[in-house]
């Protein structure tokens, strides 16, 4: 898999330079602790090389499966994100700027994985969950929202009252 992501940098004359990828399960595979499975995904990225450095403007557009927040069960998320990524020639790599990179002269490609996966990432909502039907209805899964309204804990179980202090508190706002 090592390589399926890489820009050559090297021998690029001046100008710009467009480059394609596909990003699917075993891209995600690459990282093992990631909570994307799988995507459908494709990265353009088109090069505008000047002497001193290298201006990447990056699209990426498609869909990841990731779990739902509601009911764990396998969610299509859209991805469409738009991001830009200078990269500078100089004598130490440096990646402690998100938008800017520092590579060393001599390097010849640069590996677009862990960029591709960040930007990704940052694409998703803080929310995932399953969106409402037309009806307005959950479409998460019923088995699993049903296990959970049966370990929900509420003043009805009369456990705690703070509860329904909070519950009034609530619906003043």
């Amino acid at each position: 898999m090592s390589g399926v992501y890489i820009l050559p940098i090297s021998g690029l004359k001046e100008g710009r330079h467009f480059y394609n990828f596909v990003i699917n399960k075993e891209f995600f595979d690459q990282f093992g602790e990631s909570e994307i499975k799988e995507g459908n995904l494709k990265a353009e990225v088109e090069i505008d090389k000047s002497p001193s450095h290298l201006d990447l403007s990056v699209k990426i557009k498609g869909t990841v499966n990731i779990p739902c927040d509601r009911c764990l069960a396998l969610l299509k998320q859209p991805v469409d994100c738009s991001n830009r990524l200078l990269v500078k020639f100089g004598k130490m790599h440096d990646d402690s700027d998100p938008d800017i990179i520092t590579i060393q002269v001599d390097e010849h490609e640069l590996d677009m994985s862990q960029y591709f996966y960040e930007n990704i990432l940052l694409a998703l909502p803080i929310q995932r969950v399953h969106s409402a039907d037309k009806d307005g209805n959950s479409t998460c899964d019923p088995e699993m929202i049903s296990k959970l309204k049966e370990h929900i804990v509420g003043e009805e179980t009369g456990n705690d009252p703070r509860w329904g202090d909070l519950k009034k508190l609530m619906n003043k706002n």
